[in-house]
């Protein structure tokens, strides 16, 4: 294959979205190994299915999204492959089922090891994936795919990391699990503050078209703000891993992106969705990091 068309499928795939879903199993991964139980196995393939389950939702979206006119010419964010005509809906429909088989792959030895609650979370992760954009009340276009993300991005990733390496579960991992689910929502947020007008062209009803665009903002630094102080609530709840508590660093870091949100509007709000991305990553490692000093 053609580099071009490789990079065409890079795109699709949106790499600078996928710290999503990198992030919480880093956390998850970090807090097996402060219990002892770090398990490499369960590890990989906790990382490569969430990696997997991202992208077959992205390659979802690129679809359903193109099939339903929300991605026109118009379009502010970055390249769709399927609306842009670099793939055939029929080759995003096939690549889409390629990627999920790839992620039941990882999930088949993760079942064996966690049981039910793992294959309960593997489906409900991959239906939720599709119905973000498929069907007639999909999450994104009626305003209810903000509490999923923060769920699925969240407590589920980390918690389900954290159980099949432990092979237990506690109230310390769930709440740590807020954390990179409500910067997800943050990411998603600015998302959808970019692509407001568009959105409410094509029917789209997300949470910034119902309460506007000044709800979309302030949702986005009240997550950021919320997500980077949960390890203060979480010495204050067991008195253990104070270190934790720098994870507070990231608010004056996201201060450039909080102003650019609440002052600017169009494709520089791309710019903010990249640094978001960051931000995930830089509390991720930092939360990691201070969890096992």
């Amino acid at each position: 294959m053609p580099d071009s068309r490789i990079n065409v499928w890079i795109l699709a795939a949106r790499p600078k979205t996928l710290w999503a879903a990198v992030s919480p199993v880093i956390i998850g991964i970090a807090m097996a190994v402060k219990s002892d139980a770090f398990h490499f196995l369960s590890a990989l393939a906790a990382l490569f299915g969430a990696v997997m389950i991202q992208i077959g939702t992205n390659y979802t979206n690129d679809y359903f999204d193109f099939k339903k006119g929300a991605d026109t010419d118009n379009r502010l964010g970055p390249t769709r492959a399927t609306q842009a005509g670099l793939v055939s809906p029929g080759a995003m429909r096939t690549a889409t089922l390629v990627v999920f088989g790839l992620a039941v792959v990882a999930g088949i030895y993760l079942v064996w090891r966690g049981g039910i609650p793992i294959l309960v979370i593997g489906l409900l992760s991959i239906l939720f994936g599709v119905l973000y954009t498929a069907g007639r009340y999909a999450l994104g276009y009626t305003g209810l795919a903000d509490l999923f993300v923060l769920i699925f991005f969240g407590p589920v990733a980390v918690g389900g990391t954290y159980f099949v390496q432990t092979l237990t579960i506690n109230w310390t991992v769930i709440i740590a699990g807020i954390a990179p689910g409500l910067f997800s929502v943050a990411i998603l947020s600015v998302n959808n503050l970019r692509d407001i007008d568009n959105d409410r062209a094509a029917g789209k009803k997300t949470l910034p078209v119902r309460f506007g665009s000044a709800f979309a903002k302030y949702e986005y630094l009240l997550a950021i703000i919320v997500a980077s102080l949960i390890p203060v609530l979480l010495y204050s709840l067991n008195g253990e891993q104070v270190a934790t508590v720098a994870c507070a660093v990231v608010i004056p870091f996201a201060v450039p992106a909080f102003k650019t949100a609440f002052s600017s509007e169009g494709k520089i709000l791309n710019d903010v969705l990249a640094t978001t991305g960051k931000l995930l990553l830089m509390y991720a490692v930092i939360f990691s990091i201070g969890w096992n000093l």
